[in-house]
């Protein structure tokens, strides 16, 4: 596989690629977001080169990923070449991608079982969980007047294609990429360092409803509340299953849920 140096230069440089075909086509070329995004790119992917693996350095390389997503600095420099169409989805599958490579690859990590397809066993821990989790998911969103129901004003069939549609895009893109930070790495590193699976599932959770905080308008202490509930239950479904994908497949059914049927 090479040295680590050489892996993170070149994890460095497939960063900015996206961006450089998509810019000259939309004519949103700015050479200050081109060396913005190079160089928290090189911060990423050169973060574990040359240190060990440490929890405080982990949760650090996690706040500094969830800081750069959070901030829509690719919703800005990658621009909206016509209206209602962004492309900065673009910047954040690119974010995703550097930051598990950063991790898999660099730091080293043991096998979570990352495929992108569940196994029959899974896809019935995530259904099983999003089950057990939409009870109090309804009582504590009508808590805190979280979300109220609404559902699509679509066709039956138009409903279920984009219904299936954001599944399986959630499924691939930002469930996987939650669900591997937040509970393969974060859960499973401090379940390892406090020696409790309750411990790391508990503050693995905290942790990921502290991250919605700054969804819409900051503080959505009612996002974070939801979350920190959602997390709890996906990191049973993982410890279950013992494998990633059963949470990835309960976040994608929770959020197709809201999207489909719910609004904030």
């Amino acid at each position: 596989m090479g040295p680590r140096s050489l892996r993170a230069a070149l994890l460095s440089v497939s960063a900015v690629i996206p961006y450089l075909i998509e810019a000259p086509f939309t004519g949103m070329f700015s050479w200050n977001f081109f060396f913005a995004l190079f160089a928290v790119a090189l911060v990423a992917s050169f973060w574990y080169v040359g240190m060990g693996p440490s929890l405080l350095y982990d949760l650090a390389f996690l706040g500094f990923m969830a800081t750069v997503f959070l901030s829509k600095s690719f919703d800005r420099g990658f621009g909206h070449p016509a209206p209602h169409v962004g492309l900065g989805i673009l910047g954040q599958l690119m974010w995703i991608h550097v930051g598990l490579m950063s991790v898999l690859s660099i730091r080293g990590f043991e096998d979570v079982g990352l495929i992108f397809v569940p196994r029959a066993r899974e896809w019935l821990t995530g259904a099983r969980f999003y089950l057990y989790f939409l009870p109090v998911a309804a009582v504590l969103s009508y808590a805190v007047n979280f979300a109220h129901y609404r559902p699509q004003p679509l066709e039956w069939w138009k409903f279920l294609l984009l219904g299936f549609g954001t599944f399986f895009g959630f499924l691939w893109v930002v469930a996987l990429a939650e669900e591997f930070f937040f509970r393969a790495f974060l859960q499973s590193l401090m379940a390892k360092q406090l020696q409790s699976d309750w411990l790391g599932l508990t503050l693995a959770s905290v942790l990921f409803g502290v991250a919605h905080l700054w969804f819409g308008s900051f503080p959505n202490w009612r996002f974070a509340i939801v979350g920190a509930a959602a997390g709890v239950f996906y990191g049973l479904a993982f410890l279950k299953a013992r494998s990633v994908r059963a949470s990835i497949v309960m976040h994608a059914l929770v959020v197709t849920t809201w999207r489909m049927f719910f609004t904030a």
